[in-house]
């Protein structure tokens, strides 16, 4: 059981939320918070769902419309997405590195331009004899 789990029914999400049942039924109309549902309907609200509630609770009491509020929800549900977005990519890029060590070596030129090489492999040296003739 996580913090996502529907397991609260109407009453005690109201009573965690510090909430009448019927303030948790309208912000279910209008979208804030949709809990899950049972086979039968009934709403079962996650522990989520209640930090939720609360936040709605504090932003009404500063004077933030319903509209704000759900503005401000969607801003940190989609914050939320992203950095979970991000976590998931840090952890494949660390699996790549972790099981790929060295596939990607780079080597520099005379000209500073940058060469892909293989991993163990050395760049080719140029061994180019130049005859140099200084100023006249």
């Amino acid at each position: 059981m996580d913090e996502n789990s529907p397991v609260f029914a109407i009453a005690v999400a109201a009573e965690l939320a510090e909430m009448h049942p019927q303030t948790l039924r309208q912000y279910d109309r209008l979208g804030l918070v949709v809990p899950g549902r049972t086979r039968g309907g009934s709403r079962r609200y996650s522990m989520r769902d209640v930090v939720q509630l609360r936040e709605i609770a504090r932003l009404g009491s500063e004077g933030v419309s319903l509209e704000g509020i759900r503005r401000v929800l969607d801003l940190e549900n989609e914050n939320r997405a992203l950095r979970d977005r991000v976590r998931e990519l840090e952890s494949a890029l660390a699996d790549q590195l972790i099981n790929r060590p060295g596939a990607r070596v780079f080597a520099a030129t005379a000209t500073g331009a940058a060469i892909s090489l293989k991993a163990g492999s050395r760049p080719q040296r140029n061994t180019q004899i130049v005859l140099y003739r200084g100023p006249r």
